[in-house]
């Protein structure tokens, strides 16, 4: 048979001992809870008191003061929750609070550890009687109530705690009651251990213009100067600094800040400075200065040159540059700057009297990128200027000295013009051309360069003096030389025979300025006739020359046989060696005067070939004595000096100096007697050379009269020009005449009395030609021009002119003209010839003068062919010229 359980029976704990636990677990928490919050109080306080009192000794570190935070707080953030989890959450439950009873009272705790397990125990009714746990349970709450329960509790630290926490608030109290600013300070840096509030002191020291780091001069001894603040509630009349670890300096308050000197240093170190309460540490960081790498100028010049802009070097401190330009200067250093200065002061122009007042000094701004330094742009007047610039870079450091910067003004100088290659003076004729370089220059750019210039008439006349110009090369704003090879010829040009002044010049970009002329070369371009006067005049100089070296040939001859008469011992003595080693010495002088006639008779002879008009027989004997001095002054004059020089040997026997002195001599006599044979042939040549100008002069006067015939002529056929009335019959009154035929008319009456002189020079030179010459044909015409009263005839012709007596004028100009034509063809000359009369000596030649006569066409042949080369090349020129003036 089966029993059916019984319900569970449990038996609560009675109602005292449950109070009784009630209680002593509430009187438990309340304690340990207070425990808690006292200690996180008592934590958060003495962390704050050790940042107050750490900051009154020395600036507490953002780690150490977060160290010192974190510990506080940990009390309340962590300690505080474990212990309530600890004491209040884990004693809850009967049991728990049994168990924490029995550590005090043993016995006791276990029976109510007892009693709280028969409280849950279940059991059927027949295992277990109720009735019997109930006694079990009332006995040990009888024996509980009989104990104080409070006594079983764990000791308590509420009250300790408390009292520090009384203590800590007092002494915050305190703290803050006699330095609330340090209170203040404490609590931010306490509650805000990395933020930039800075540790407060009594003693405040003001670094906020001391940068940090702190650079200073390498090697450098340098200061430092550390304010009070105004803020500081205690100053101390002293305070202290040292660099790294060397010894500490004292320094004393005046006016209201520390100075401190530190000798130079080269390795960064810490500085620290302490002033009461005040401890301040800066990192001082030593640095070279910074220094001026380059500088440049950049140059913006008047907008008249049109020029780029231009950038100079101007380290040298001195910058010479235009007027008028724009300058802003451009530096380069060794370090990034912050600050420049730079005053420009214009200087007073004390060399010049009554200059205008120099402007008033001017301050430049400057702009900064890094290394690089930029100033504002400047005018450049016609003062001087300097300017001290000063710098200091990023980190506060400045150059090691200034930078003295001179500003130099230059006007825009004219350009120069020069014309080289060719002589001051030159005579050409007019069918030559002149070649010759042309310079130019300029400081800032040439226009153009050319050639210009201006004729002038020796002789009286009414034509109208040459006058032009010819641009040889244009040039450009950035062109400062111009060159050019100058093709100058005067039949190009249509230059009649004159005077003319050539000169080269040049012309820049500035305004208003004229063009600049180079040193004139003077021109003379000769009719063939004047050629050739020229030439006799150079030959009779040249001849003056020869007869002098001959006269001296002769002397040096005769002091030689002095010495030759002596005898041979005789001839070694002292004396006689020294009269000797002076005639040597004049030997080698009239050798050398040889040589420079020489030389001259040659250009003479080149001058000559050129005028076609000179007689060849002439020119033949000017040949040979060309020769003939070239073989004196380089054979036979120099081995006369070396046989004199032979006879003053002193090692020379007396046998042997009497032989060299006789060989002397005998060649002294040989060349002696060539000189007086050259001479002769000079002679000679001089001669045909001055019949053959008066050959030609009388051709030239014959084409003048000519000339004075077709002119009239051409007048009266002006007829048939409705504009023009014909000069036949007009009045040689200016107010009835018509202005062509008048100008006409003064014309022909100046060429007339060019004419009538010219025929009286010709009278007078040609007798004194025949007084030298005695030849009879000369004689003849003398006697005809004298008889025929040519001087009258012509006056009358030209009186003839004057009054427009037309008819009358062309007929007697006529008959002159063919007078004087017969005159030079019976004084040599042929109408037909080109290269003119001869001297009179007449008849045919031998085949040297044959050969000399070919030689002497090929060579004018080439000298014409080189002219009109050179004519071409200047009609080149001139026609580049053209383009460049109609481009």
């Amino acid at each position: 048979m089966s029993l059916e359980p019984d319900h569970d029976h449990s038996t609560p704990i009675p109602e005292e001992l449950r109070n009784q636990l009630a209680q002593f677990q509430k009187h438990l928490w309340r304690i340990k809870v207070m425990e808690a919050i006292l200690a996180g109080l008592a934590g958060l306080i003495v962390s704050f008191l050790i940042v107050f009192i750490l900051d009154r000794l020395l600036p507490t570190p953002p780690l150490v003061r977060l160290a010192i935070l974190v510990a506080g707080t940990s009390l309340f953030a962590i300690f505080a929750p474990l212990w309530i989890r600890r004491w209040v959450f884990g004693h809850k439950r009967e049991e728990q609070l049994a168990r924490l009873i029995s550590k005090k009272f043993p016995k006791l705790g276990d029976r109510l550890l007892g009693v709280v397990e028969l409280q849950d125990q279940t059991e059927q009714k027949a295992s277990l009687s109720p009735e019997l746990r109930a006694a079990a349970m009332a006995h040990v709450s009888h024996q509980a109530s009989q104990r104080d329960m409070t006594e079983a509790l764990p000791s308590s630290r509420h009250q300790k705690l408390a009292l520090g926490v009384i203590g800590g608030v007092a002494l915050m109290v305190a703290g803050f009651a006699l330095a609330p600013k340090a209170g203040i300070n404490s609590l931010k840096r306490w509650l805000m251990p990395f933020s930039e509030t800075e540790r407060y002191t009594f003693t405040q020291l003001d670094f906020s213009e001391i940068p940090n780091p702190y650079t200073v001069p390498y090697g450098e001894p340098f200061s430092l100067a550390v304010p009070v603040s105004e803020k500081s509630d205690k100053i101390p009349l002293n305070a202290e600094a040292r660099y790294g670890s060397q010894d500490w300096q004292t320094s004393s308050l005046e006016e209201n800040r520390y100075q401190f000197e530190f000798p130079g240093q080269q390795v960064p170190q810490i500085l620290t400075v302490k002033a009461g309460d005040a401890i301040h540490r800066i990192k001082v960081e030593p640095q070279v200065r910074p220094e001026l790498a380059d500088l440049k100028a950049k140059i913006k010049l008047p907008n008249y040159l049109q020029q780029d802009d231009r950038l100079l070097d101007i380290r040298t401190g001195v910058l010479t540059v235009l007027e008028g330009s724009q300058v802003s200067l451009i530096g380069n250093f060794t370090r990034a700057l912050a600050e420049a200065q730079g005053t420009l002061s214009y200087l007073n122009n004390e060399e010049i009297p009554d200059a205008p007042a120099a402007p008033s000094p001017r301050q430049l701004g400057f702009a900064f990128q890094g290394e690089t330094l930029t100033s504002d742009s400047f005018p450049v007047n016609s003062h001087r200027a300097e300017m001290p610039l000063f710098w200091s870079d990023v980190k506060g450091l400045s150059g090691a000295s200034r930078f003295l910067l001179r500003v130099e003004p230059t006007a825009d100088q004219p350009p120069n013009a020069y014309i080289q290659g060719i002589e001051r003076q030159v005579v050409i004729l007019e069918e030559e051309t002149l070649e010759f370089e042309v310079f130019g220059e300029d400081d800032f750019g040439l226009r153009e360069m050319g050639l210009t210039w201006e004729g002038e008439f020796t002789k009286p006349t009414d034509d109208t003096p040459a006058k032009g110009e010819l641009i040889l090369q244009k040039g450009s704003p950035t062109t400062a030389r111009l060159t050019d090879l100058a093709i100058f010829s005067p039949k190009t040009h249509n230059i009649a025979p004159q005077k003319l002044i050539l000169r080269a010049y040049t012309q820049d970009y500035k305004k208003d300025r004229e063009r600049q002329f180079s040193q004139p070369l003077t021109v003379y371009i000769l009719t063939r006739d004047e050629h050739a006067q020229m030439l006799k005049n150079k030959f009779d100089r040249i001849l003056g020359e020869l007869e002098d070296a001959a006269r001296q040939e002769q002397n040096n001859l005769d002091a030689n046989e002095r010495l030759s008469q002596k005898d041979e011992n005789e001839l070694q003595k002292d004396e006689n060696q020294q009269k000797l080693a002076e005639n040597t010495e004049k030997e080698r002088e009239n050798t050398e005067k040889m040589k420079e006639l020489s030389k001259k008779m040659e250009e003479l002879f080149k001058d000559a070939v050129r005028n076609k008009t000179l007689d060849p027989k002439a020119m033949k004997k000017l040949s040979d004595a060309m020769n003939n001095l070239e073989q004196l002054a380089e054979e036979d004059l120099p081995e006369i000096s070396e046989k004199l020089a032979e006879a003053q040997d002193k090692k020379n026997a007396a046998q042997k100096t009497k032989s060299d002195l006789q060989e002397a001599i005998e060649k002294q006599k040989e060349a002696l007697k060539k000189m007086q044979e050259t001479i002769q042939q000079a002679n000679e040549a001089n001669q045909n050379f001055e019949a053959s100008t008066f050959v030609n002069r009388l051709k030239r006067a014959a084409s003048e009269e000519e000339g004075i015939a077709s002119s009239f002529i051409a007048a009266m056929n002006s007829e048939g020009n409705t504009e023009i009335d014909s000069i036949l019959g007009s009045s040689a009154d200016e107010r009835f005449m018509d202005p062509v035929h008048f100008r006409l008319l003064k014309s022909l009456v100046s060429q007339q009395k060019r004419t009538n002189s010219d025929i009286r020079w010709i009278q007078e030179d040609l007798g004194h030609f025949h007084a030298r010459t005695q030849k009879p044909e000369h004689k003849k015409l003398i006697d005809e021009m004298t008889q025929s009263q040519i001087n009258l005839r012509l006056e009358a012709l030209r009186r003839k002119i004057e009054t427009n007596q037309t008819f009358h004028a062309i007929r007697k100009a006529k008959l002159q003209a063919e007078q004087l034509r017969k005159w030079a063809k019976d004084l040599g000359g042929d109408d037909s010839s080109e290269s003119g009369g001869g001297g009179g000596d007449g008849g045919g030649g031998d085949q040297a003068q044959e050969d000399f006569e070919f030689m002497l066409k090929v060579m004018r042949m080439v000298q014409s062919e080189q002219d009109i080369r050179a004519r071409t090349r200047s009609l080149e020129q001139l026609r580049r010229s053209l383009k460049s003036q109609n481009p």
